[in-house]
């Protein structure tokens, strides 16, 4: 039989069984042509004492008696007593030894893996042995299922028809293990349901999906299957809703639109008059939002179905249509050119405009062009009004933006002086109540304002950091963590703001320096540092002109030296001083999107040499970002985007790489700034020194001091050190994970 660990020899004794060290003679004589059978139970028994019953994986050691106890006592009596059952003839007594071999198999390599908790050993081997009563009496062994886990359930069901079970009860109790799954893996639902659509649940599981994933929904409603022709013929109107969209070929644009087509408010009609009219299909997404958040406040505190769609879909319109447009033409100097884009659209929807671009409006774009017109096509020009108008949707983003593009003071000199402070005190309230799961972006918002406001309005600072400190007070009396989390950050950051305290921000929140960048932690084995540059190719010639003032950088000095040859980058390696590599994509422009491929492959020559990027700039605009984003490799240390930086950029940046400083701009990137930047980090790299920001941003700052023009760009790049948004991600995640 089996070898035992010495403390269950005292359980087994209790237990009236007689164990041995080793291989133990069974008791009760085995028929030769059996012998086989039991000797793979006997095998798959010795494999589970010596893979985990026997090992130090900490697991609490009553447990793991407990699961002796089943896998080897309980088994072995299953064993005997199938061999000693005179009313079972070989045949069935070899099916039913292999069908429990399997069953020991089948927990031993599930044990401990999703849905298969180790604990389930006893009631295993319990609901084994009720199945095989059942099942040679040719009883059905549904209800053992039914009242089994889905752990136990799976290992039971499949151990039974492996040798295809005649049990009367199989299919019934596969349809309740299919039931039991769904209910624990709800993202699983139509994925079961696809090879299993006529069980007799599956109108109501399809109605669950409908009201929890309708994105998924929708994916399955165009399948031409026989799962999509159940969501297609479904009783239920928001299903049918789901799969009508599904099934046009504007399915994609009637999606924000959801909500209010179930209540009937909009017609699909409606919504094709407008959906090839960009202009007059934001007008109604506009309506459409206003209507969703209106609902969002109290007393209602109603979500509209599909809210992140229809915010999807507003931003893509609002950045393609509009901001593009008005960026494009930044160099163009009469302002009735520029923003002719933006002729008719009404002060709520240049708000949502604002609001939704944040991380592609030029700065140019918003102070000249829309932050203006808001308030010159209002009726009475009141900002507390306008936020009024779109239920407070987005407000804090809208101060945000305000203080970063110093319009604010002009913001809050619209409104009357008790609501402007009403207003602020709201912008800095309530950041305990995340508008879903760890969203941090309105904290983040709140965080990057500071510094602006700071500059610009010290009274107001001061007004901002006194609600600050009530608000932690506040959660530290209701013991709410998430609360006390941001409050505690926000005035952490918010004090050191004040330069005369001196304050050190990486000891006081527990994160690495953000003042400087340690040489060592950016070279590799070889002590090397690796550049990767990311270029985009573009029609209008900006992506290629970048890559031309970027290489000519480096042409013609004695301290790099260029490689050209690869037809899909670059390589540029120091000359002198220490080793720096930089690879660099070439800017290609096609239809088979050629940067992408430049760069791919690039990733995969890195890759295949151990060659680890530590700093990573992305060089284009700002629409290219997400392409570079989804390519940042984990490595990187430093990061210069070139482009704004909000909050879900720096997020995601932040989610790849933890530790990254980031340098980023409110503006469109500019080889003016550009430059001088990389070209003092890599002084320092090839010097072998260490990068203080501190200082290098007021050697950078003083080379752009009697150049205006130049200097007003520079103000819009964000160094490490004051990147208030960035710092405020990493300390919260550092303090939750503590916690």
């Amino acid at each position: 039989m089996k070898s035992l660990i010495p403390i269950f020899f005292l359980l087994s004794l209790i237990c009236c069984a007689s164990f041995g060290q080793g291989q133990v003679a069974a008791s009760y004589q085995i028929a030769k042509e059996r012998s086989l059978w039991h000797d793979n139970i006997d095998k798959a028994q010795q494999k589970l004492e010596q893979q985990f019953i026997r090992a130090r994986n900490g697991v609490d050691t009553s447990l793991k008696l407990q699961i002796e106890d089943a896998m080897v006592r309980r088994v072995d009596e299953i064993q005997q007593n199938i061999e000693l059952d005179s009313n079972l003839n070989n045949n069935d007594k070899v099916k039913y030894l292999r069908t429990l071999e399997y069953m020991v198999r089948g927990y031993n390599d599930r044990r401990g893996k999703k849905d298969f908790p180790v604990a389930i050993a006893p009631a295993l081997v319990k609901g084994f042995a009720e199945c095989l009563d059942l099942d040679i009496k040719r009883q059905s062994f549904k209800d053992v299922i039914d009242n089994a886990e889905y752990g136990v359930g799976k290992i039971l069901v499949d151990c039974f028809d492996f040798y295809s079970s005649d049990n009367p009860g199989m299919a019934g109790a596969k349809t309740a293990l299919l039931r039991k799954y769904c209910g624990l893996h709800p993202e699983d639902i139509l994925s079961s349901l696809r090879d299993n659509p006529n069980v007799y649940f599956a109108d109501s599981l399809i109605s669950v999906v409908a009201k929890n994933d309708t994105r998924r929904l929708y994916d399955f409603a165009a399948a031409r299957n026989k799962l999509g022709e159940r969501i297609r013929n479904h009783p239920d109107t928001f299903v049918n809703m789901v799969a009508r969209m599904a099934n046009s070929k504007s399915g994609q644009l009637y999606f924000p639109f959801l909500d209010n087509l179930l209540k009937g408010k909009i017609t699909i009609e409606e919504i094709d008059a407008v959906k090839e009219d960009d202009f007059k299909y934001f007008r109604l997404m506009v309506k459409t939002r206003i209507d969703y958040a209106g609902r969002l406040l109290p007393p209602a505190r109603d979500t509209a179905h599909e809210m992140r769609a229809l915010q999807a879909m507003m931003a893509s319109k609002a950045k393609q249509y509009f901001v593009r447009e008005i960026n494009a033409l930044h160099d163009v100097s009469s302002s009735a050119v520029r923003f002719k884009r933006l002729e008719g659209l009404t002060p709520q929807e240049l708000y949502y405009i604002a609001v939704l671009s944040e991380d592609e409006l030029y700065t140019s774009s918003y102070v000249s062009g829309v932050y203006p017109r808001i308030f010159e096509r209002m009726a009475t020009p009141r900002g507390d009004s306008l936020l009024m108008s779109v239920n407070g949707d987005y407000f804090r983003k809208f101060i945000k933006m305000a203080a970063g593009y110093n319009t604010l003071s002009n913001f809050l000199g619209t409104m009357g002086k008790e609501n402007a402070e009403t207003l602020m005190q709201s912008f800095v309230i309530g950041l305990e109540k995340p508008k879903a799961k760890d969203d941090l972006e309105d904290a983040v918002d709140v965080a990057d304002s500071y510094s602006s406001i700071m500059d610009k309005d010290k009274p107001l600072a001061s007004f901002i950091l006194n609600q600050v400190r009530w608000s932690y007070e506040k959660n530290v009396r209701e013991n709410n963590k998430r609360g006390i989390v941001i409050y505690n950050l926000l005035k952490i950051l918010f004090q050191s703001a004040d330069t005369t305290t001196k304050t050190d921000l990486s000891s006081l929140l527990g994160i690495p320096s953000i003042y400087d960048q340690n040489y060592r932690d950016l070279t590799d084995d070889s002590g090397r540092v690796i550049q990767q540059v990311f270029f985009y190719g573009d029609e209008d010639k900006d992506g290629q002109l970048s890559f031309i003032n970027f290489m000519n950088m480096f042409r013609g000095k004695a301290e790099w030296k260029i490689n050209e040859k690869n037809p899909d980058w670059v390589t540029i390696t120091s000359a002198k001083g220490k080793p720096v590599w930089i690879f660099a994509n070439r800017p290609l422009l096609g239809d088979d999107d050629p940067d992408d491929k430049a760069q791919n492959k690039l990733i995969d020559y890195l890759y295949e040499r151990n060659l680890k990027p530590t700093v990573v700039i992305h060089r284009g605009h700002s629409y290219h970002l997400n392409s570079t984003l989804k390519k940042l490799p984990p490595t990187a240390k430093i990061v210069v985007l070139g482009s704004c930086g909000g909050y879900n950029n720096l997020n995601e940046v932040l989610t790849i790489c933890k530790d990254a400083h980031i340098i980023s701009s409110k503006q469109v990137g500019t080889k003016v700034v550009n430059e001088p930047i990389l070209q003092a980090i890599n002084k320092n790299l090839v010097a072998g020194q260490n990068i203080d920001w501190i200082s290098m941003w007021r050697e950078l700052s003083g080379r752009f001091r009697n150049d205006a023009a130049a200097k007003e760009k520079f103000d819009d790049y964000i160094p490490p050190y004051k990147n208030l948004g960035a710092i405020f991600i990493k300390a919260y995640r550092n303090a939750m994970g503590e916690e």
